[in-house]
Order: structure tokens, then C-alpha cells, then sequence
């Protein structure tokens, strides 16, 4: 049984009358009688008689009209769904993303993403690199947010934005005097707070201290911290030092509240993650694309 079968039993059921009921479809009679004759010869059952030159519907018709229409109106509503769809009218969209974007570069992509498309619902899962990355390799986010470096050979990454390392430390502290620091200084004149490992923070930090010659195992690290705000927290309350974004630290260092350290890192690399397989809906590639065209 098809859509068009069903269009066209319903039309002659409540006419009738096979010709007025082909002029209001568009088809010629012959190609009306043809699909009726179809369907009940397939399913064995009479829907209408012919009495004379025309139609009337059987009490076998009656019964099937009242599903049919049913039916009809279920796969009208199917197109029009797809139609949203494809028109971003409607839809969910998974995102998960790393703490420094989610908090700091993200929410502004995504409002102005929900201004334009309302009816598309968003959900944000916050985590760090690994489990950003992890989210969407399974399937359970669309697309992801990471920060650094990322080998996972299932996703495909694309560079959305350049974001600037700093190693910060409270007022007061040694190595906060603004003198050039060195390496070695890092190693020898303070403890560390750091992010946990999989954080892309942590990672892209150890990744240019390794770059230097420095091994991560050489620093002194007191206490590893789940997220941007306990680890300012901590090292604006004791004399420790830690390596943040320097969106993350701004606000804190504007406020005196803590000191930039001497010592340049390199840029890191702000990632948008999607998986090689799987499809991408027409939400997650207009989000994608409003990304890739933040700069």
C-alpha cells in the first residue's frame, strides 16, 4: 500500500465519483480506477460497487475510510516534520565541550545560534578533553568543543579559534615580580596546582614544557583540581602556581586578585570535533559552520 493509493482510495471514498475525484487529484480516471482496482485486488477486499456508470463506497469501504484518513493525516505530519527538519524549524542537538570554551568562548556561539533557531533544543555537557572526545566517538554528543592536541583517528577535527597559556601565581609570590623566568625556575621556586589529567589544559601545558626539554614529572604538583575556578582559587590562596588560560585568569588578574608569571607559553588550539561516520544533522552542520566563522 502507498501514500498515493491512500490519497486517491480517500478522494473517490469521499466523492464518490471516480471523475470529479481524478480532476481534483490531477490524474486522468483511468489512472484512478487503476490504483482502486490495485489495492482491493491485493488485499482480497471490495470497497466500493459500481452500480451503473458509477461508485458507492461498501460497508467494508466505510471501515477502512475512517484509518485511512487516519493514516494520511500521520504521513502529513511525517513530511512537515522532515520538512522542520531539514529547514532548522525543530530538532535536538547534543554539544559537549571542554571547561575554557564551554565557559568562556562557547555560550556566545551558541545564543546567537538559538536566536536564529529557536526551535532546534540544545544541550551543553561539560567535561574535559577526554571525555569531550570520548562523547562524541560514541555517539552520545553531535559535535564537540576541546582544547590542544587530540589523537583519536575515528574524528575529524577542525581549528576554530588560537587561545593564549599563562602561568599565574598570587601577588607576592617569587616568581611574580615580573623578572624574566626561566625553566629551571619553574621547576626550583614553587609548587604547582594543576588541572586533572585528560584536561587539555594540563596536556598543552605539559606538551611545551616538553617542548622546552622540561619532563612533567619534574614539577612539584601538590594538588590536581577538577575545573578553571577551584585551581584560581587555590592558587590565589597559597603560594602555589598553575597554568591557565589567559581568558580563565583575566578577570582575576584585573581584579589584583592574582599575578601573571614571566614566562610565555604557546598559543594553543581551540578544536571543533565531529566523527568521521557518522552523519551530521543539518543542525550540527549550521552549528559548525557558525563556528568555523567565529574568528
Amino acid at each position: 500500500m502507498t501514500f498515493e493509493q491512500l490519497t486517491i482510495f480517500v478522494a473517490v471514498a469521499e466523492r464518490e465519483h471516480l471523475t470529479r475525484a481524478a480532476e481534483t487529484l490531477h490524474l486522468t480516471p483511468s489512472a484512478v480506477s487503476s490504483a482502486i482496482r490495485k489495492l482491493e485486488d491485493f488485499y482480497g477486499v471490495q470497497l466500493f460497487d459500481r452500480v451503473g456508470r458509477g461508485l458507492a463506497i461498501t460497508a467494508e469501504g466505510r471501515l477502512f475510510l475512517d484509518e485511512a484518513r487516519a493514516t494520511l493525516t500521520r504521513m502529513q505530519s511525517a513530511e512537515r516534520f522532515l520538512g522542520e527538519l531539514g529547514g532548522l524549524q525543530r530538532g535536538v542537538l547534543a554539544i559537549a565541550a571542554s571547561q575554557t570554551i564551554a565557559s568562556y568562548w562557547l555560550p556566545g556561539v551558541l545564543m546567537g545560534f538559538h536566536t536564529r533557531y529557536p526551535g532546534i533544543e540544545l544541550s551543553l555537557a561539560i567535561g574535559n578533553t577526554e571525555t569531550v572526545s570520548k562523547a562524541v566517538e560514541t555517539g552520545a554528543a553531535d559535535i564537540g568543543y576541546v582544547e590542544g592536541e587530540l589523537e583519536n583517528p575515528l574524528l575529524r577535527k577542525r581549528h576554530i579559534a588560537n587561545d593564549a597559556l599563562m602561568i599565574v601565581t598570587s601577588p607576592g609570590h617569587p616568581l611574580s615580580d615580573s623578572r624574566l623566568v626561566t625553566p629551571q625556575d619553574l621547576i626550583d621556586k614553587t609548587a604547582w596546582v594543576l588541572r586533572e589529567p585528560g584536561s587539555g589544559t594540563r596536556s598543552a601545558f605539559e606538551a611545551a614544557m616538553e617542548g622546552l626539554g622540561v619532563a612533567p614529572s619534574a614539577f612539584d604538583v601538590v594538588m590536581e583540581l577538577p575545573s578553571n575556578e577551584a585551581v584560581l582559587s587555590a592558587v590565589r590562596s597559597s603560594r602555589v602556581a598553575s597554568a591557565v588560560s589567559s581568558v580563565v585568569a583575566a578577570p582575576w588578574i584585573a581584579a589584583g586578585g592574582l599575578a601573571r608569571v614571566n614566562f610565555e607559553l604557546p598559543a594553543r588550539s581551540f578544536t571543533l570535533l565531529s566523527h568521521k561516520e557518522r552523519h551530521l544533522s543539518r543542525a550540527a552542520e549550521q552549528l559548525l559552520a557558525d563556528s568555523l566563522s567565529v574568528r
